[in-house]
């Protein structure tokens, strides 16, 4: 046997013992490239349904608060002062405002001999509303106005609305910040951004949303723990925010009977009203900007004369 022929099978063999090693191995082994790709699959996968469950947890136990809470609001209707049947068909959510005359009425009738138990049912309405980022507010607010003096009225509102949006808040913290991101990522972390960029100047900017109808309250109120606007301002903003709004809506309250639509409620002198407020509310960010733009100016002069 020559060298060659001998050389030959060595190799012949240790090619064909490469192949039964390679077959024998398992599939991981094989190919590190497959492998790799399959276990990042199933870890995403993982990962996704982790993500699902903890959503669907979180609808769980928002659908658990909000029949606890309307549970509630029933049993505050059930022990009402008694009324007639007639009027007892009245005593709902004002969804227009009609239902608002109708309730207006009914509340009127009972305002002074069950005083508190009005007001006080009236505002747990609306921090049921505001909690729960539920339409109507708006009708509650002319109610107060048309049931109750005008500074009564306006700390009731201010009061109501500044609790219901923290109550809002906190529900958003704790729930919706992963619903928003699931449903909305991209805009979620957009408006992120935009926070962050005008953090020093956030309370401005609350009170000049809440004083104009940019924006919805109860989209600001869903919205504002996702993005990262913290808790202080948002607080002391929806406060003082709402006053001006509210000055429309009780006015409009002292002359609830004579209204056909809400709208009545916004005249043009009450949109310039609401304009010049939140002019206002803008005010400190313009001038900051102003003098900070003054000061790098007559800064950069003094270094280019060095």
């Amino acid at each position: 046997m020559t060298c060659d022929n001998l050389n030959g099978k060595l190799e012949n063999f240790a090619n064909n013992n490469n192949n039964v090693t390679e077959t024998a191995k398992p599939e991981k082994y094989q190919n590190g490239t497959i492998s790799n790709g399959k276990a990042k699959s199933s870890h995403k996968e993982v990962i996704v349904d982790e993500e699902e469950l903890e959503t669907r947890k979180s609808l769980m136990i928002l659908a658990t608060i909000f029949v606890t809470a309307l549970l509630a609001m029933f049993y505050i209707y059930k022990n009402f002062p008694r009324l007639d049947e007639s009027e007892r068909a009245n005593l709902k959510i004002p969804l227009n405002i009609e239902d608002a005359k109708l309730l207006g009425k009914v509340l009127d009738r009972y305002k002074d001999q069950f005083y508190f138990e009005v007001m006080t049912g009236i505002c747990l309405l609306y921090l049921f509303l505001q909690t729960f980022a539920i339409p109507g507010s708006l009708f509650l607010s002319i109610l107060l106005g048309f049931l109750f003096k005008f500074p009564i009225a306006l700390t009731l509102i201010c009061a109501c609305s500044a609790l219901g949006a923290t109550l809002c808040y906190l529900l958003s913290l704790l729930l919706g910040r992963r619903l928003v991101k699931h449903y909305f990522p991209k805009r979620a972390e957009q408006w992120s951004h935009q926070v962050q960029n005008h953090k020093d100047d956030m309370l401005s900017y609350i009170l000049f949303l809440r004083m104009t109808p940019l924006l919805p309250n109860w989209f600001i109120n869903l919205v504002a723990p996702v993005i990262g606007v913290p808790l202080f301002p948002f607080v002391a903003g929806t406060f003082a925010g709402v006053a001006p709004p509210s000055f429309i809506a009780i006015e409009a309250g002292k002359t609830l009977y004579k209204m056909t639509n809400s709208s009545l409620a916004f005249s043009w002198n009450s949109i310039l009203m609401l304009f010049v407020f939140s002019m206002l509310a803008l005010a400190p960010v313009f001038f900051k900007k102003y003098f900070k733009s003054k000061v790098e100016r007559k800064y950069d002069d003094n270094i280019e004369n060095v």
